[in-house]
């Protein structure tokens, strides 16, 4: 059995400045991966079956991120081989922390590994991007600026962080708030270099708010706290975070949380835990 983990992302800002004829938005973010993660496990199999072994409440497997990302893996290198799966999830679900997304780039990445394919990383970022467009972060690898609907990259460095996360109770659609009549469209694009991550803000997080007022609330808490560089939405939402210089200073605000809320602390990556297993 190889084991892999699979981390949350945030979006420390998300600007929306424009929209393709096809419908895709085009943004400009700045991703972070976290030290929080799910666990995926692998077991090869010689008669070319994939079977996802720990399906999610809700979602079919012909649906399910990891099965399909196998399944394209499968299609495109024209291997033989099979695999089962099994995911322990940890990352919430519709929380605008990439959690499924993440998912599939380690599957991707795991099963080029483990089916000796031998891919590189442009064929697995457009792999990845047929899934989703935040699929290419997690096989990049590294912290990035990101343009296009997600799939331009250029590595970032970012100083060292921990992070407060709030994770509303609501489950967020990203469809229904891209597809909102009052999300703005034409945030003027900015450069890299350079650029302050601290001037940036999310696009999404107004109308989030006005249709999700737990969300606003767990926002406002956030704002009011001190030593603070950043308090944000993540993506589409629901999850909230606000940025730390350390460990203690987040803990502390966790401990103060409203209490039928849940939350917790995670220590921000310079790149994915993926890049440091040979």
């Amino acid at each position: 059995m190889h084991s892999f983990p699979a981390p949350a992302k945030l979006n420390l800002f998300l600007h929306v400045v424009g929209q393709r004829p096809d419908g895709y938005h085009l943004l400009q973010t700045v991703f972070r991966f976290l030290d929080f993660s799910d666990q995926l496990s692998f077991e090869p199999r010689t008669d070319g079956v994939i079977k996802l072994h720990t399906p999610t409440d809700g979602v079919p497997e012909e649906q399910d991120l990891c099965f399909r990302a196998a399944q394209r893996l499968k299609q495109h290198s024209g291997t033989s081989q099979g695999v089962d799966i099994y995911l322990q999830k940890k990352i919430p679900m519709g929380g605008g922390l990439g959690g499924g997304s993440s998912d599939a780039a380690t599957t991707l990445l795991a099963l080029n590994t483990i089916w000796d394919l031998h891919l590189n990383q442009k064929e697995l970022i457009e792999l990845g991007l047929q899934l989703g467009a935040d699929v290419p972060i997690f096989i990049f690898g590294n912290n990035a600026f990101a343009e296009g609907i997600g799939e331009k990259l250029v590595s970032v460095e970012l100083p060292k962080a921990w992070y407060l996360v709030l994770i509303p109770p609501v489950h967020v659609s990203t469809a229904e708030i891209f597809s909102s009549k009052e999300l703005t469209r034409n945030t003027i694009p900015i450069k890299i270099p350079p650029f302050s991550i601290w001037q940036g803000h999310n696009d999404l997080e107004p109308v989030v708010c006005q249709r999700y007022p737990e969300v606003k609330r767990c926002l406002e808490w956030l704002k009011q706290l001190e030593n603070t560089t950043i308090a944000a939405m993540s993506g589409s939402g629901a999850c909230v975070f606000a940025e730390f210089s350390s460990e203690a200073a987040a803990q502390k605000a966790l401990e103060n949380i409203p209490s039928n809320i849940e939350g917790f602390v995670a220590r921000g990556l310079d790149n994915h835990p993926m890049c440091d297993i040979k």
